[in-house]
């Protein structure tokens, strides 16, 4: 079905309304033409418009840019994805000395690493960020042995960028360009700040819809999430991934998958090199999202369609605008039905709630459980540099089977899906947002606090 954007140009402006959005830009590519419209404002403060060429934060979707910068170096022999790390950087530390030694890019693109990955430091806006966020790493902890399962690692994908830095000979923002940027002809486009003022930039809100205190992460942070760019351009970047030639000679390596998540109702069932993959009527389909200070982008990929959608926000309840979003689109564009988020059950299974009470703890965050009225409660506190950029988050969780729970709170009607994990070593994991998070300990007094 050919595309109506001018019909899509009233439903983004009705569904961010409808979920306390501000700005929104979409981007599609249909029928051999990209198809752009915009809503709402980039500021609530000014009332600046959102334009088409508007630059918002994609956050972690950059993660699938660096790599594919990776992954064009491979192609070209100067690495291969199981090189380890170290023999790349020789300065490479984590805090398991087995660890440090047989960790692979491979591991870092797939999230296997097994590195306790949300280290969000600030390393200064000098041209060695990177290099000295990578020594930093040296006091990380395991989340699990490595290669053993998958937890979503920030930290790993800025080592990833130190890689791309160490053989290319350039800093991580100028290798993007070249590689990247400057081949596909993106010129909306950017890492840093002093660029990113050259174009209409969107600021984020928090949940309340006010404009939020800080604008972005540290430069540090940049292979991991700090492109900011317009939706067109995102859309050019994910029409790249089912055009061979365009960047990589096999574009389609990068959508194998490696692993099966262990939570596959967060957002897709496996995980690819930078891909998150799961399949839609019997259609893959490889994604991203990106959450930053009060901003949210999306990016879908289905190869058998041809055909790449981009959306980008800056605030409001992005989970559920980007499902109604995607959900309409595709099913005007070729009738395909996205599957729906796991829901609360009408009858709570009856699991063993008190198995899964206690603190559970990694980097960035903190997470208590406890059972509450019959359900479990999940209080997630930001700790570290997140602490003053993100809020904490209370869930009630319903039971849908002995292991898996939906959570929700005031915000909506869309939950979380909370998976728990017992090994057999006996160490027990909580399964959130992409994370595998350890559980430390269990008191008397979680039951009732």
């Amino acid at each position: 079905m050919k595309a109506d954007i001018d019909q899509w140009a009233g439903r983004l402006a009705a569904l961010a309304e409808a979920h306390g959005v501000p700005g929104a830009s979409l981007a599609f590519w249909h029928g051999g033409e990209v198809h752009t419209c915009a809503a709402g404002v980039l500021n609530a403060g000014t009332g600046a418009p959102v334009r088409t060429g508007s630059l918002f934060q994609i956050g972690s979707i950059t993660k699938v840019w660096t790599a594919t910068q990776i992954m064009l170096l491979v192609e070209r022999g100067r690495v291969a994805l199981d090189t380890p790390v170290v023999d790349v950087l020789p300065g490479f530390r984590v805090a398991d000395a087995r660890a440090t030694s047989t960790i692979t890019l491979r591991h870092l693109l797939t999230h296997t690493s097994g590195i306790d990955g949300d280290l969000f430091l600030d390393t200064g806006r000098g041209d060695d960020c990177l290099e000295r966020y990578v020594h930093a790493c040296a006091e990380l902890e395991q989340t699990f042995p490595v290669g053993d399962s998958h937890s979503y690692c920030n930290s790993g994908f800025v080592i990833a960028g130190r890689v791309v830095e160490q053989l290319t000979g350039e800093v991580w923002d100028r290798a993007l360009r070249r590689q990247i940027c400057e081949p596909l002809g993106l010129a909306d486009t950017c890492t840093l700040p002093e660029d990113v003022l050259r174009f209409g930039a969107a600021m984020g809100h928090d949940d309340e819809g006010e404009v939020a205190a800080a604008w972005g992460l540290p430069r540090s942070i940049g292979p991991a999430g700090l492109i900011c760019a317009s939706a067109a351009d995102v859309v050019a970047f994910g029409r790249a991934h089912l055009t061979p030639g365009a960047l990589l000679k096999d574009p389609g390596v990068m959508r194998q998958a490696h692993i099966d998540l262990p939570n596959p109702y967060d957002g897709g069932r496996q995980w690819g090199i930078g891909w998150c993959l799961d399949e839609w009527d019997g259609h893959q389909v490889a994604s991203h999202t990106g959450d930053t200070i009060g901003q949210h982008a999306a990016l879908w990929v289905l190869p058998e369609l041809a055909t790449v959608v981009a959306v980008l926000t800056n605030g409001g309840r992005s989970a559920e605008f980007q499902h109604r979003l995607i959900g309409g689109l595709l099913d005007e564009l070729h009738g395909i039905r996205v599957p729906a988020p796991l829901a609360p059950p009408a009858v709570a299974h009856a699991a063993d709630l008190e198995a899964f009470t206690g603190l559970y703890e990694r980097a960035g965050s903190r997470i208590r459980v406890t059972a509450h009225e019959g359900r479990l409660r999940m209080r997630t506190e930001p700790t570290g540099l997140l602490a003053g950029l993100a809020r904490s988050r209370a869930l009630d969780l319903t039971a849908v089977d002995a292991t898996t729970f939906v959570g929700v709170d005031d915000s909506g009607p869309t939950g979380d899906a909370v998976v728990f994990e017992t090994r057999p070593d006996g160490t027990a994991y909580l399964h959130h947002s992409g994370r595998a998070t350890p559980k430390v300990r269990r008191t008397s007094h979680d039951r009732n606090r």
